[in-house]
Protein backbone atom coordinates (compact mmCIF):
# COMPACT_ATOMS: atom_id res chain seq x y z
CA UNK A 1 0.00 0.00 0.00
CA UNK A 2 2.88 2.36 0.81
CA UNK A 3 4.40 1.74 -2.62
CA UNK A 4 1.11 2.53 -4.35
CA UNK A 5 0.70 5.80 -2.40
CA UNK A 6 4.27 6.83 -3.25
CA UNK A 7 3.77 6.07 -6.96
CA UNK A 8 0.54 8.07 -7.07
CA UNK A 9 2.28 11.01 -5.37
CA UNK A 10 5.14 10.93 -7.90
CA UNK A 11 2.75 10.70 -10.83
CA UNK A 12 0.78 13.68 -9.52
CA UNK A 13 3.97 15.71 -9.11
CA UNK A 14 5.14 14.79 -12.62
CA UNK A 15 1.89 15.88 -14.23
CA UNK A 16 1.72 19.05 -12.18
CA UNK A 17 5.20 20.20 -13.20
CA UNK A 18 4.69 19.72 -16.96
CA UNK A 19 3.84 23.10 -18.55
CA UNK A 20 0.42 23.42 -20.12
CA UNK A 21 1.91 24.66 -23.44
CA UNK A 22 5.22 23.36 -24.67
CA UNK A 23 5.93 26.28 -26.99
CA UNK A 24 3.98 29.45 -26.18
CA UNK A 25 2.95 31.43 -29.25
CA UNK A 26 3.60 35.10 -29.63
CA UNK A 27 0.21 36.85 -29.83
CA UNK A 28 1.63 39.04 -32.62
CA UNK A 29 2.75 36.09 -34.77
CA UNK A 30 1.74 35.90 -38.39
CA UNK A 31 0.17 32.50 -39.06
CA UNK A 32 0.82 31.13 -42.56
CA UNK A 33 -0.49 28.02 -44.26
CA UNK A 34 1.31 26.17 -47.05
CA UNK A 35 -1.00 27.66 -49.70
CA UNK A 36 -0.34 31.18 -48.41
CA UNK A 37 3.42 30.64 -48.43
CA UNK A 38 3.34 29.36 -52.02
CA UNK A 39 1.16 32.28 -53.09
CA UNK A 40 3.62 34.76 -51.55
CA UNK A 41 6.56 33.03 -53.23
CA UNK A 42 4.90 33.08 -56.66
CA UNK A 43 4.17 36.77 -56.27
CA UNK A 44 7.18 38.42 -54.61
CA UNK A 45 10.13 36.04 -54.41
CA UNK A 46 13.31 36.89 -56.36
CA UNK A 47 12.77 33.84 -58.57
CA UNK A 48 9.24 35.02 -59.40
CA UNK A 49 10.48 38.47 -60.41
CA UNK A 50 13.23 36.95 -62.56
CA UNK A 51 10.72 34.62 -64.23
CA UNK A 52 8.39 37.53 -65.01
CA UNK A 53 11.20 39.55 -66.59
CA UNK A 54 12.32 36.55 -68.65
CA UNK A 55 8.79 36.09 -69.95
CA UNK A 56 8.41 39.79 -70.71
CA UNK A 57 11.63 39.66 -72.72
CA UNK A 58 10.25 36.73 -74.72
CA UNK A 59 6.95 38.56 -75.17
CA UNK A 60 8.57 41.67 -76.63
CA UNK A 61 10.78 39.56 -78.84
CA UNK A 62 7.65 37.92 -80.24
CA UNK A 63 5.99 41.31 -80.70
CA UNK A 64 9.06 42.54 -82.59
CA UNK A 65 8.91 39.46 -84.81
CA UNK A 66 5.24 40.10 -85.59
CA UNK A 67 5.84 43.79 -86.22
CA UNK A 68 8.57 42.90 -88.71
CA UNK A 69 5.90 41.61 -91.13
CA UNK A 70 3.80 44.78 -90.96
CA UNK A 71 4.35 47.75 -93.31
CA UNK A 72 7.04 50.06 -92.00
CA UNK A 73 6.80 53.81 -92.58
CA UNK A 74 10.02 55.80 -92.27
CA UNK A 75 11.00 59.43 -92.75
CA UNK A 76 14.62 60.49 -93.37
CA UNK A 77 15.70 64.09 -93.61
CA UNK A 78 18.80 66.27 -93.76
CA UNK A 79 18.08 69.81 -92.54
CA UNK A 80 20.45 71.22 -93.77
CA UNK A 81 23.88 70.06 -94.95
CA UNK A 82 26.28 73.05 -95.27
CA UNK A 83 29.34 72.51 -97.45
CA UNK A 84 32.05 75.10 -98.19
CA UNK A 85 35.08 73.40 -99.73
CA UNK A 86 37.46 73.36 -102.66
CA UNK A 87 36.71 70.44 -104.92
CA UNK A 88 38.01 69.05 -108.22
CA UNK A 89 35.61 69.69 -111.12
CA UNK A 90 35.90 68.00 -114.53
CA UNK A 91 35.48 70.44 -117.44
CA UNK A 92 33.91 69.54 -120.82
CA UNK A 93 37.34 69.16 -122.38
CA UNK A 94 38.24 66.49 -119.85
CA UNK A 95 40.56 68.54 -117.69
CA UNK A 96 40.13 68.98 -113.95
CA UNK A 97 40.29 72.24 -112.05
CA UNK A 98 39.87 73.09 -108.39
CA UNK A 99 36.84 75.24 -107.70
CA UNK A 100 35.67 76.75 -104.45
CA UNK A 101 32.10 75.73 -103.74
CA UNK A 102 29.66 76.95 -101.15
CA UNK A 103 26.30 75.24 -100.99
CA UNK A 104 23.58 74.14 -98.61
CA UNK A 105 21.55 71.05 -99.34
CA UNK A 106 18.37 69.78 -97.71
CA UNK A 107 16.45 66.61 -98.36
CA UNK A 108 13.51 64.62 -97.11
CA UNK A 109 12.37 61.13 -97.99
CA UNK A 110 9.27 59.19 -96.87
CA UNK A 111 9.37 55.45 -97.52
CA UNK A 112 6.98 52.54 -96.97
CA UNK A 113 8.47 49.02 -96.80
CA UNK A 114 6.81 45.64 -96.67
CA UNK A 115 8.57 42.33 -96.08
CA UNK A 116 7.36 39.37 -98.16
CA UNK A 117 7.97 36.38 -95.93
CA UNK A 118 6.87 33.76 -98.44
CA UNK A 119 9.47 34.72 -101.06
CA UNK A 120 12.08 36.36 -98.83
CA UNK A 121 11.89 39.62 -100.80
CA UNK A 122 10.81 43.16 -100.04
CA UNK A 123 8.64 45.73 -101.78
CA UNK A 124 8.86 49.44 -101.15
CA UNK A 125 7.35 52.76 -102.11
CA UNK A 126 8.88 56.16 -101.47
CA UNK A 127 8.57 59.87 -102.18
CA UNK A 128 11.20 62.54 -101.66
CA UNK A 129 12.34 66.08 -102.26
CA UNK A 130 15.82 67.62 -102.42
CA UNK A 131 16.91 71.27 -102.49
CA UNK A 132 20.33 72.73 -103.26
CA UNK A 133 21.29 76.35 -102.51
CA UNK A 134 24.45 77.54 -104.29
CA UNK A 135 25.84 80.45 -102.26
CA UNK A 136 27.34 83.09 -104.56
CA UNK A 137 28.38 86.69 -104.18
CA UNK A 138 25.96 87.77 -106.92
CA UNK A 139 23.06 85.90 -105.29
CA UNK A 140 22.01 82.42 -104.30
CA UNK A 141 20.92 79.91 -106.91
CA UNK A 142 18.22 77.43 -105.86
CA UNK A 143 17.30 74.16 -107.53
CA UNK A 144 14.90 71.36 -106.59
CA UNK A 145 14.74 67.65 -107.37
CA UNK A 146 11.50 65.81 -106.68
CA UNK A 147 10.66 62.15 -106.69
CA UNK A 148 6.86 62.09 -106.45
CA UNK A 149 6.76 58.31 -106.29
CA UNK A 150 9.11 55.35 -106.51
CA UNK A 151 7.83 51.77 -106.49
CA UNK A 152 10.19 48.84 -106.44
CA UNK A 153 11.09 45.47 -105.10
CA UNK A 154 14.12 43.40 -104.32
CA UNK A 155 13.99 39.62 -104.53
CA UNK A 156 16.71 37.05 -103.94
CA UNK A 157 16.49 34.05 -106.27
CA UNK A 158 17.62 30.59 -105.12
CA UNK A 159 18.93 32.18 -101.91
CA UNK A 160 18.30 31.16 -98.33
CA UNK A 161 14.97 32.54 -97.10
CA UNK A 162 15.33 33.30 -93.37
CA UNK A 163 11.76 34.60 -93.13
CA UNK A 164 10.23 31.23 -94.02
CA UNK A 165 12.13 29.52 -91.20
CA UNK A 166 11.47 32.40 -88.82
CA UNK A 167 7.73 32.03 -89.31
CA UNK A 168 8.03 28.42 -88.16
CA UNK A 169 10.49 28.90 -85.30
CA UNK A 170 9.42 32.15 -83.59
CA UNK A 171 5.80 31.15 -82.76
CA UNK A 172 7.18 27.90 -81.34
CA UNK A 173 9.72 29.84 -79.29
CA UNK A 174 6.99 32.07 -77.85
CA UNK A 175 4.81 29.10 -76.88
CA UNK A 176 7.88 27.58 -75.28
CA UNK A 177 8.42 30.78 -73.28
CA UNK A 178 4.84 30.71 -72.03
CA UNK A 179 5.07 27.14 -70.86
CA UNK A 180 8.49 27.78 -69.33
CA UNK A 181 7.02 30.64 -67.31
CA UNK A 182 4.36 28.30 -65.91
CA UNK A 183 7.10 25.77 -65.15
CA UNK A 184 9.12 28.49 -63.39
CA UNK A 185 6.15 29.26 -61.16
CA UNK A 186 5.71 25.59 -60.35
CA UNK A 187 9.43 25.36 -59.55
CA UNK A 188 8.95 28.34 -57.23
CA UNK A 189 6.04 26.51 -55.59
CA UNK A 190 8.28 23.49 -55.07
CA UNK A 191 11.04 25.57 -53.50
CA UNK A 192 8.54 27.42 -51.30
CA UNK A 193 7.22 24.03 -50.18
CA UNK A 194 10.75 22.97 -49.19
CA UNK A 195 11.37 26.20 -47.28
CA UNK A 196 7.99 25.87 -45.59
CA UNK A 197 8.78 22.41 -44.28
CA UNK A 198 12.34 23.42 -43.36
CA UNK A 199 10.94 26.11 -41.11
CA UNK A 200 8.04 23.97 -39.91
CA UNK A 201 10.41 21.17 -38.96
CA UNK A 202 12.62 23.64 -37.10
CA UNK A 203 9.57 25.07 -35.37
CA UNK A 204 8.32 21.64 -34.29
CA UNK A 205 11.82 20.64 -33.19
CA UNK A 206 11.75 23.53 -30.72
CA UNK A 207 8.39 22.33 -29.45
CA UNK A 208 9.63 18.74 -29.11
CA UNK A 209 12.86 19.70 -27.39
CA UNK A 210 11.10 22.17 -25.09
CA UNK A 211 8.69 19.45 -24.01
CA UNK A 212 11.51 16.91 -23.66
CA UNK A 213 13.48 19.33 -21.49
CA UNK A 214 10.47 19.92 -19.27
CA UNK A 215 9.81 16.18 -18.96
CA UNK A 216 13.44 15.32 -18.26
CA UNK A 217 13.77 18.13 -15.75
CA UNK A 218 10.66 16.91 -13.97
CA UNK A 219 11.88 13.32 -14.00
CA UNK A 220 15.24 14.46 -12.68
CA UNK A 221 13.59 16.22 -9.72
CA UNK A 222 11.54 13.12 -9.03
CA UNK A 223 14.63 10.92 -9.36
CA UNK A 224 16.49 13.00 -6.77
CA UNK A 225 13.66 12.35 -4.33
CA UNK A 226 13.64 8.65 -5.11
CA UNK A 227 17.43 8.52 -4.78
CA UNK A 228 17.25 10.14 -1.34
CA UNK A 229 14.79 7.40 -0.34
CA UNK A 230 17.18 4.77 -1.67
CA UNK A 231 14.77 3.54 -4.32
CA UNK A 232 17.14 4.07 -7.28
CA UNK A 233 20.88 3.77 -7.76
CA UNK A 234 23.21 6.74 -8.26
CA UNK A 235 23.90 5.59 -11.82
CA UNK A 236 20.23 6.09 -12.74
CA UNK A 237 20.22 9.55 -11.15
CA UNK A 238 23.32 10.54 -13.12
CA UNK A 239 21.74 9.26 -16.32
CA UNK A 240 18.69 11.40 -15.65
CA UNK A 241 20.89 14.44 -15.04
CA UNK A 242 22.68 13.71 -18.32
CA UNK A 243 19.31 13.57 -20.06
CA UNK A 244 18.54 17.07 -18.81
CA UNK A 245 21.85 18.41 -20.09
CA UNK A 246 21.39 16.72 -23.45
CA UNK A 247 17.88 18.18 -23.71
CA UNK A 248 19.20 21.67 -23.00
CA UNK A 249 21.87 21.28 -25.70
CA UNK A 250 19.31 19.92 -28.19
CA UNK A 251 16.97 22.82 -27.47
CA UNK A 252 19.72 25.38 -28.05
CA UNK A 253 20.67 23.72 -31.34
CA UNK A 254 17.00 23.62 -32.37
CA UNK A 255 16.74 27.36 -31.75
CA UNK A 256 19.83 28.01 -33.89
CA UNK A 257 18.41 25.84 -36.68
CA UNK A 258 15.10 27.66 -36.40
CA UNK A 259 16.70 31.09 -36.78
CA UNK A 260 18.67 29.91 -39.84
CA UNK A 261 15.56 28.42 -41.45
CA UNK A 262 13.56 31.54 -40.59
CA UNK A 263 16.17 33.78 -42.23
CA UNK A 264 16.10 31.75 -45.47
CA UNK A 265 12.31 31.70 -45.38
CA UNK A 266 11.95 35.46 -44.93
CA UNK A 267 14.65 36.23 -47.48
CA UNK A 268 13.05 34.16 -50.22
CA UNK A 269 9.50 35.37 -49.57
CA UNK A 270 10.58 39.01 -49.01
CA UNK A 271 8.80 39.13 -45.64
CA UNK A 272 9.72 41.92 -43.24
CA UNK A 273 11.95 40.68 -40.43
CA UNK A 274 9.82 42.43 -37.79
CA UNK A 275 7.08 39.86 -38.30
CA UNK A 276 7.00 36.69 -36.21
CA UNK A 277 6.17 33.69 -38.38
CA UNK A 278 4.20 30.68 -37.17
CA UNK A 279 3.47 27.96 -39.72
CA UNK A 280 0.34 25.85 -39.69
CA UNK A 281 0.80 22.13 -40.25
CA UNK A 282 -1.08 21.12 -43.45
CA UNK A 283 -3.72 18.49 -42.84
CA UNK A 284 -5.26 18.19 -46.34
CA UNK A 285 -4.46 15.08 -48.33
CA UNK A 286 -5.52 14.76 -51.93
CA UNK A 287 -5.52 10.94 -52.05
CA UNK A 288 -4.57 10.95 -55.72
CA UNK A 289 -3.58 7.96 -57.80
CA UNK A 290 -2.06 9.17 -61.05
CA UNK A 291 -2.13 6.97 -64.12
CA UNK A 292 1.17 6.78 -65.96
CA UNK A 293 -0.38 7.02 -69.44
CA UNK A 294 -2.31 10.15 -68.50
CA UNK A 295 0.76 11.76 -66.95
CA UNK A 296 2.82 11.06 -70.09
CA UNK A 297 0.13 12.50 -72.36
CA UNK A 298 -0.17 15.67 -70.30
CA UNK A 299 3.60 16.07 -70.01
CA UNK A 300 4.05 15.78 -73.79
CA UNK A 301 1.28 18.30 -74.42
CA UNK A 302 2.18 20.86 -71.78
CA UNK A 303 5.92 20.84 -71.06
CA UNK A 304 8.19 23.43 -72.66
CA UNK A 305 10.90 20.78 -73.07
CA UNK A 306 8.96 19.13 -75.90
CA UNK A 307 8.62 22.44 -77.73
CA UNK A 308 12.31 23.19 -77.11
CA UNK A 309 13.30 19.89 -78.71
CA UNK A 310 11.11 20.58 -81.73
CA UNK A 311 12.58 24.09 -82.02
CA UNK A 312 16.13 22.72 -81.89
CA UNK A 313 15.34 20.36 -84.77
CA UNK A 314 13.91 23.22 -86.85
CA UNK A 315 16.96 25.38 -86.14
CA UNK A 316 19.24 22.55 -87.24
CA UNK A 317 17.22 22.12 -90.45
CA UNK A 318 17.43 25.86 -91.05
CA UNK A 319 21.22 25.79 -90.70
CA UNK A 320 21.43 22.98 -93.27
CA UNK A 321 19.21 24.90 -95.69
CA UNK A 322 21.32 28.04 -95.29
CA UNK A 323 24.59 26.16 -95.84
CA UNK A 324 23.25 24.54 -99.01
CA UNK A 325 21.93 27.84 -100.37
CA UNK A 326 25.21 29.67 -99.80
CA UNK A 327 27.24 26.99 -101.58
CA UNK A 328 25.41 27.13 -104.92
CA UNK A 329 24.28 29.56 -107.63
CA UNK A 330 22.44 32.63 -106.33
CA UNK A 331 20.88 35.67 -107.97
CA UNK A 332 19.28 38.92 -106.82
CA UNK A 333 16.67 40.92 -108.71
CA UNK A 334 16.17 44.64 -108.08
CA UNK A 335 13.63 46.73 -110.00
CA UNK A 336 12.33 50.29 -109.53
CA UNK A 337 9.83 52.42 -111.41
CA UNK A 338 9.14 56.03 -110.51
CA UNK A 339 8.65 59.64 -111.49
CA UNK A 340 11.10 62.52 -111.08
CA UNK A 341 11.50 66.19 -112.01
CA UNK A 342 13.87 69.07 -111.39
CA UNK A 343 13.20 72.82 -111.38
CA UNK A 344 14.49 76.06 -109.97
CA UNK A 345 11.24 76.83 -108.13
CA UNK A 346 9.13 74.73 -105.83
CA UNK A 347 5.96 75.39 -107.82
CA UNK A 348 7.46 73.76 -110.93
CA UNK A 349 9.24 70.80 -109.40
CA UNK A 350 6.13 68.59 -109.48
CA UNK A 351 4.94 69.72 -112.93
CA UNK A 352 5.14 67.20 -115.78
CA UNK A 353 7.31 64.63 -113.99
CA UNK A 354 9.51 62.34 -116.02
CA UNK A 355 9.51 58.59 -115.57
CA UNK A 356 12.54 56.67 -114.43
CA UNK A 357 13.26 52.93 -114.31
CA UNK A 358 15.98 50.77 -112.91
CA UNK A 359 16.48 47.04 -113.30
CA UNK A 360 19.42 45.16 -111.88
CA UNK A 361 20.09 41.43 -111.80
CA UNK A 362 23.09 40.24 -109.86
CA UNK A 363 24.37 36.70 -109.85
CA UNK A 364 26.82 34.83 -107.67
CA UNK A 365 28.39 31.62 -108.96
CA UNK A 366 30.92 29.76 -106.82
CA UNK A 367 33.53 28.38 -109.21
CA UNK A 368 36.39 27.36 -106.96
CA UNK A 369 36.18 27.49 -103.17
CA UNK A 370 38.36 24.47 -102.36
CA UNK A 371 35.49 22.63 -100.69
CA UNK A 372 34.56 25.40 -98.23
CA UNK A 373 30.87 25.35 -99.17
CA UNK A 374 30.67 21.57 -99.18
CA UNK A 375 32.39 21.47 -95.79
CA UNK A 376 29.84 23.88 -94.33
CA UNK A 377 27.01 21.72 -95.63
CA UNK A 378 28.58 18.60 -94.11
CA UNK A 379 29.06 20.34 -90.76
CA UNK A 380 25.45 21.54 -90.76
CA UNK A 381 24.19 18.05 -91.66
CA UNK A 382 26.38 16.49 -88.96
CA UNK A 383 25.06 18.96 -86.40
CA UNK A 384 21.50 18.14 -87.49
CA UNK A 385 22.12 14.43 -86.91
CA UNK A 386 23.62 15.21 -83.51
CA UNK A 387 20.60 17.30 -82.57
CA UNK A 388 18.24 14.52 -83.68
CA UNK A 389 20.18 12.00 -81.59
CA UNK A 390 20.10 14.27 -78.56
CA UNK A 391 16.38 14.86 -79.05
CA UNK A 392 15.66 11.12 -79.17
CA UNK A 393 17.68 10.55 -75.98
CA UNK A 394 16.06 13.53 -74.28
CA UNK A 395 12.60 12.12 -75.05
CA UNK A 396 13.58 8.78 -73.54
CA UNK A 397 14.95 10.48 -70.42
CA UNK A 398 11.85 12.67 -70.24
CA UNK A 399 9.49 9.70 -70.28
CA UNK A 400 11.68 7.85 -67.78
CA UNK A 401 11.56 10.80 -65.39
CA UNK A 402 7.77 10.95 -65.65
CA UNK A 403 7.52 7.20 -65.04
CA UNK A 404 9.72 7.30 -61.92
CA UNK A 405 8.01 10.36 -60.45
CA UNK A 406 4.54 8.90 -60.98
CA UNK A 407 5.53 5.62 -59.34
CA UNK A 408 7.11 7.48 -56.43
CA UNK A 409 4.14 9.78 -55.95
CA UNK A 410 1.63 6.94 -55.90
CA UNK A 411 3.54 5.39 -52.96
CA UNK A 412 3.80 8.60 -50.94
CA UNK A 413 0.21 8.45 -49.69
CA UNK A 414 0.76 4.98 -48.23
CA UNK A 415 4.07 6.01 -46.68
CA UNK A 416 2.42 9.03 -45.09
CA UNK A 417 -0.35 6.89 -43.57
CA UNK A 418 2.24 4.45 -42.14
CA UNK A 419 4.31 7.31 -40.71
CA UNK A 420 1.23 8.91 -39.12
CA UNK A 421 0.20 5.64 -37.51
CA UNK A 422 3.75 5.02 -36.29
CA UNK A 423 3.83 8.50 -34.77
CA UNK A 424 0.60 7.84 -32.88
CA UNK A 425 1.85 4.48 -31.62
CA UNK A 426 5.19 5.94 -30.54
CA UNK A 427 3.41 8.69 -28.57
CA UNK A 428 1.27 6.10 -26.79
CA UNK A 429 4.25 3.88 -26.11
CA UNK A 430 6.19 6.74 -24.56
CA UNK A 431 3.23 7.65 -22.36
CA UNK A 432 2.90 4.04 -21.19
CA UNK A 433 6.66 3.84 -20.57
CA UNK A 434 6.58 7.06 -18.59
CA UNK A 435 3.76 5.79 -16.39
CA UNK A 436 5.56 2.49 -15.85
CA UNK A 437 8.76 4.33 -14.94
CA UNK A 438 6.89 6.37 -12.35
CA UNK A 439 5.69 3.25 -10.60
CA UNK A 440 9.11 1.63 -10.86
CA UNK A 441 8.26 -1.09 -13.37
CA UNK A 442 11.02 -0.13 -15.90
CA UNK A 443 14.39 1.52 -15.64
CA UNK A 444 15.64 4.75 -17.18
CA UNK A 445 17.18 2.95 -20.18
CA UNK A 446 13.81 1.71 -21.44
CA UNK A 447 12.29 5.15 -20.88
CA UNK A 448 15.06 6.77 -22.92
CA UNK A 449 14.51 4.27 -25.73
CA UNK A 450 10.79 5.11 -25.77
CA UNK A 451 11.60 8.83 -25.82
CA UNK A 452 14.02 8.45 -28.73
CA UNK A 453 11.53 6.33 -30.67
CA UNK A 454 8.85 8.95 -30.09
CA UNK A 455 11.07 11.73 -31.44
CA UNK A 456 12.20 9.64 -34.41
CA UNK A 457 8.62 8.72 -35.26
CA UNK A 458 7.63 12.39 -35.20
CA UNK A 459 10.57 13.24 -37.47
CA UNK A 460 9.67 10.43 -39.88
CA UNK A 461 6.07 11.61 -40.00
CA UNK A 462 7.12 15.18 -40.81
CA UNK A 463 9.55 13.88 -43.41
CA UNK A 464 6.80 11.78 -45.00
CA UNK A 465 4.45 14.76 -44.97
CA UNK A 466 7.13 16.89 -46.59
CA UNK A 467 7.82 14.24 -49.25
CA UNK A 468 4.11 13.96 -49.99
CA UNK A 469 3.68 17.66 -50.68
CA UNK A 470 6.98 17.85 -52.53
CA UNK A 471 5.82 14.98 -54.75
CA UNK A 472 2.51 16.74 -55.35
CA UNK A 473 4.19 19.92 -56.60
CA UNK A 474 6.79 17.94 -58.54
CA UNK A 475 3.99 16.25 -60.48
CA UNK A 476 2.46 19.65 -61.22
CA UNK A 477 5.81 20.97 -62.47
CA UNK A 478 6.55 17.82 -64.44
CA UNK A 479 3.24 17.69 -66.32
CA UNK A 480 1.87 21.26 -65.99
CA UNK A 481 -1.39 19.54 -65.11
CA UNK A 482 -3.49 19.91 -61.97
CA UNK A 483 -4.60 16.38 -61.14
CA UNK A 484 -6.60 17.63 -58.16
CA UNK A 485 -8.83 19.90 -60.30
CA UNK A 486 -8.37 17.71 -63.40
CA UNK A 487 -7.23 20.37 -65.83
CA UNK A 488 -4.08 21.89 -67.36
CA UNK A 489 -2.37 24.65 -65.41
CA UNK A 490 -2.99 27.98 -67.12
CA UNK A 491 -2.27 31.64 -66.44
CA UNK A 492 -3.72 34.97 -67.48
CA UNK A 493 -0.71 36.20 -69.44
CA UNK A 494 -2.33 39.59 -70.13
CA UNK A 495 -1.80 40.50 -66.44
CA UNK A 496 1.94 39.83 -66.45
Amino acid sequence: MKQIITACFLAFAFLFLIPSESYPQNPESRFLTLDQVISLAREQSPDAMAARHRYRGSYWRHRSYQAGYLPGLRFDATLPNLNRTIQAITLPDGSDVFVRRSLASSSGNLSLNQRVGFTGGQIFMSTGLERIDLIREDGNQVSYLSTPINIGFTQPIFAFNPYRWERRIEPLRFQEARKRYIEDLETISLRANNLFFDLLLAQINIEINTLNLANNDTLYEISKGRFSLGRIAENELLQMELNVLNSEAALEQARIDYEAALFRFRSYLAIESVENITLVLPEERHKLIIQLEEALVQARQNRSDILALERQQLEAESAVSQARSESRFNANLFAVYGLTQTAESFSDVYADPLDQQQLRVGIQIPILDWGVGRGRVRMAESNRELVNTNVEQALIDFEQEVFLKVMEFNMLERQLMIAAKADTIADKRYEVSRQRYLIGRIDILELNIALEEKDRAKQRYLSALRNYWRGFYEMRRLTLYDFKDDGPITLNFSEI
